[in-house]
Order: C-alpha cells, then sequence, then structure tokens
C-alpha cells in the first residue's frame, strides 16, 4: 500500500505530536487495531468500560487525540472509543475512501461489530459528521443517537471564498514554508488561536498527501431514510459548510431532527467554550447507562 506520507521523516514529526497530544490528555487509555476491509484502523478507548459507548469521529487532517480534547470529560460518563479516520494523519492505515458511495459506512460498522457494542452513541466534527452520516445510510441500527458539529455533507459553502481564503493559504505554505500562511488559514478556519494546532497543520501541510476531493451533500432520500435521532451544532461563519444555510436545509430534509443550535460567534473550528457546551449537552440529553 502507498503510504500518504511524504517521507518516513515527516510521518514521524506527525507522529510524534499525535503522541505528545495524547499524553497531556493525561487519561487512562488503550489502543485497539480493528482489521477491516478497508485497511487497518487505530482506536483510542478510554473511560468506564460499563458505561454506554461513544464513538468519537475527528474533522479532516485530524487524529483521535484532538477529538478526545475537544470534548475532554465524556470519558467519565461514556467508555469512549476515539477513532483515527482512515487515510488522514494519525495511526490507522489504509487508502482514500470513496464519499459518493457507502464504503465509509460500511467501514465504521466494520468497527462496531468488532468491538461488539450495540446501543452506540457518535459524536462528530466536519469531516467526521460525514462519516457518521454515512454510517446512518448504510446501517443504522447499533446506532442510538448522533451528534453533528459543523458537519460535512449538509450543505457546502461558497467555493471561491473558500479558495482564497483557505485553500490559497495553505498552498502558499506548501511552498514557501512561511508561518504567515498557516496562520493566515487558521485566522479564517478557528474561531480562537490554537497553539497546537498550528504545529501540526505546519507537519501536515509539508509531509501528508491530503486529499482535497470536492465534499458531496447528502440527498433528501437518504436522508429521510435516516431513524436516528440527530443533534447538530452549526457555526454561523463557517466558511466551508455556513451554518445558518445548514440549519436551514436539515430542518427540512431530516425527519430524525432532535435538535440543533446555531453558534452565533463561530468560525468553522469552534472555541473551547463552545465544545464544552457541546459537551454539557451530550451529557445531558444522553441516555446514559
Amino acid at each position: 500500500m502507498v503510504s500518504l506520507y511524504r517521507s518516513e521523516v515527516g510521518k514521524q514529526e506527525i507522529l510524534n505530536l499525535y503522541e505528545q497530544k495524547l499524553q497531556d490528555l493525561e487519561i487512562d487509555y488503550n489502543y485497539r487495531l480493528i482489521d477491516t476491509d478497508f485497511g487497518k484502523t487505530n482506536i483510542i478507548v478510554t473511560g468506564n468500560s460499563s458505561k454506554s459507548p461513544i464513538l468519537l469521529i475527528h474533522g479532516s487532517n485530524g487524529c483521535a487525540p484532538i477529538a478526545l480534547e475537544t470534548y475532554p470529560n465524556l470519558y467519565k460518563d461514556f467508555h469512549v472509543f476515539a477513532i483515527d479516520v482512515l487515510a488522514q494523519p494519525n495511526k490507522s492505515e489504509g487508502s482514500c475512501l470513496s464519499m459518493k458511495d457507502n464504503s465509509y459506512g460500511k467501514w465504521m460498522n466494520e468497527i462496531i461489530t468488532s468491538l461488539k457494542i450495540e446501543n452506540v452513541t457518535m459524536a462528530g466534527f466536519s469531516f467526521g459528521g460525514l462519516i457518521i452520516l454515512k454510517t446512518l445510510e448504510y446501517d443504522e441500527s447499533k446506532i442510538s443517537q448522533v451528534f453533528l458539529s459543523a458537519p460535512a455533507y449538509i450543505v457546502n459553502g461558497n467555493p471561491i471564498k473558500a479558495l482564497f481564503k483557505i485553500f490559497i493559504p495553505m498552498k502558499r505554505f506548501m511552498k514557501t514554508q512561511k508561518p504567515k500562511y498557516v496562520e493566515t488559514f487558521l485566522a479564517q478556519v478557528f474561531t480562537e488561536r490554537d497553539e497546537f494546532a498550528i504545529k501540526y497543520l505546519s507537519k501536515v501541510f509539508l509531509h501528508f498527501k491530503m486529499d482535497f476531493t470536492p465534499v458531496p451533500v447528502i440527498n433528501k432520500t437518504q436522508a429521510k431514510s435516516i431513524k436516528t435521532p440527530i443533534t447538530l451544532f452549526a457555526a454561523k461563519n463557517d466558511i466551508l459548510f455556513p451554518g445558518t444555510k445548514m440549519i436551514k436545509r436539515a430542518t427540512i430534509i431530516f425527519p430524525s431532527l432532535k435538535n440543533y443550535l446555531l453558534f452565533e460567534n463561530s468560525k468553522h473550528v469552534q472555541s473551547k467554550s463552545d465544545n464544552l457546551k457541546i459537551e454539557n449537552y451530550i451529557l445531558k440529553n444522553s441516555m446514559l447507562q
């Protein structure tokens, strides 16, 4: 299998930051490595094994430790499984899956079957939201509820605006390695400054072969077939997936939409305070065991 890392040195630099973030969380955890039809999938497991299971799905160019940091207290009331998404800069293997078919849904259901868990809660950010919706499309029988934060796959933003404000600064950094271009990128995507994101994404942009495939949107027929309760958290100033537009469409196409919240001052990546609001909502509105 062809590596998505541009060099072994670059790979190690990214994985060193992965380990650094995981250690900084100061939690008890173990790794699970699951063989799937699409590649070996690494999972960080934490929390109480007697509690209800929750799967955390990180966004594009991310990793499981970032998902764990985003919602730092879920492990107290859940059995947490943080998934390293395939073909992303993390410890999982495998090639990029198609966003146009049921591959992501099949992959995630294989993981759930291998973990031998049911009545699963799923929570995901950005690209993780697409993966969750694909999971529900493929087989939602073992999912009890989902929480989507600034998810992909419901609406897309203005591509011209995204090109100039996000992708061109990214490409300029890749060409020049000047930190100012990473700062420009982060200022458009992140609600507040994140020092780890600066270090991590600087390495990812240089050493990882990112997927720039356009993100599709779910069609009405697929959306209406979903029965699992959905809670949606959208960001008003999200260039990639605009919050107001997202909520408007979601209320029309998802009959199982249970609730939604629009963060008025948020860009694509929420602030720590908004993430804690999401976490508190999950804890208060979940059927915990």
